[in-house]
């Protein structure tokens, strides 16, 4: 009931179920005897309804056994909402919920699964992701939890970083990549609205500059002034970045939302929200720490076959 806007529609939901099963129950006890006329000529009476000529249906009562199985089907139903939830916003005796169906569930694959983390728990990230198995099973992880953003083979998209290179906006240690799965990252880049279009067209072929990309050279060294009043602070004088903050390194070629001219005026205009979701109250500690060693593997391991 949560996505209706008012409990007014709980009521009319709950209405709605209830009068249906007091009309199915009127229907059955109001049809359960009917008197069987006969014509004059010893015909038994009927419904007006006739096909193919001759075959008629007759005002007959209804069969005992149909009419228990109808009565028990209204029973059922009655229980089952007076237990279950069903009538509304009425939660149910049981207080059954199916989202509490399924942390159940969970809860208890993950129980069932302990011992067979067990082991990888006791080593460090580095010595997990050594190990062929740990990093198949971290693999399975990823494309369950991961590769809809990253990509199966976690090259990233535009907005969606890289995981196979050697780029990291928080740092590529193990430490580094299990804070970022455990309580996730918000990275901003602000909109600098207060520059004229010129002044952001300046600085965006700076910026390209940095990487070694085509700029024009007049626009570069104006832009180098702006880059310095209004980017330096996040990005270092030299634009190598914050790892501290999630400032990216503007000098490697590496570009989150595209390198062209265009793409960094939109970056430097309208800004950038990009969020990593914390997985802490997603993932248990146990799976956090494999998919850490698989991460991490996938640009320090070099036999990357299970991959």
């Amino acid at each position: 009931m949560s996505d209706f806007f008012s409990n007014g529609w709980g009521i009319y939901i709950a209405l709605v179920t209830g009068v249906g099963i007091v009309w199915c129950l009127y229907l059955l006890f109001s049809q359960r005897k009917t008197n069987i006329t006969y014509k004059p000529d010893g015909s038994v009476d009927d419904t007006g309804h006739v096909w193919d000529d001759d075959l008629r249906e007759l005002n007959n009562p209804l069969p005992r056994w149909w009419m228990w199985m109808f009565l028990l089907s209204c029973v059922f139903a009655i229980v089952y909402l007076v237990l279950y939830p069903g009538m509304g916003t009425y939660q149910g005796t049981l207080g059954y919920t199916t989202t509490g169906a399924h942390e159940a569930s969970v809860n208890q694959a993950n129980q069932e699964l302990k011992p067979v983390y067990a082991k990888y728990m006791e080593q460090d990230v580095k010595q997990v992701a050594a190990d062929p198995k740990a990093r198949e099973m971290g693999q399975r992880l990823f494309l369950n939890y991961c590769a809809q953003c990253h990509g199966s083979d976690a090259g990233g998209a535009k907005g969606y970083p890289n995981l196979a290179d050697q780029d990291w906006l928080y740092g590529g240690e193990p430490d580094n990549i299990k804070t970022t799965l455990i309580a996730g990252r918000a990275g901003v880049m602000p909109a600098f609205a207060h520059l004229e279009g010129g002044q952001i067209s300046d600085v965006a072929n700076y910026v390209r500059g940095l990487s070694g990309l085509a700029a024009d050279q007049l626009k570069s060294a104006r832009g180098a002034e702006v880059f310095k009043a209004n980017c330096a602070a996040c990005h270092g004088p030299d634009g190598k970045g914050m790892q501290a903050m999630g400032a990216p390194n503007l000098t490697d070629k590496v570009w989150l939302y595209g390198g062209s001219e265009a793409a960094i005026v939109e970056t430097v205009s309208k800004g950038r929200n990009g969020k990593m979701p914390a997985h802490e109250s997603i993932l248990t500690p146990e799976k956090i720490h494999l998919l850490t060693a698989y991460v991490w593997s996938l640009s320090n391991v070099k036999d990357k076959a299970s991959k």
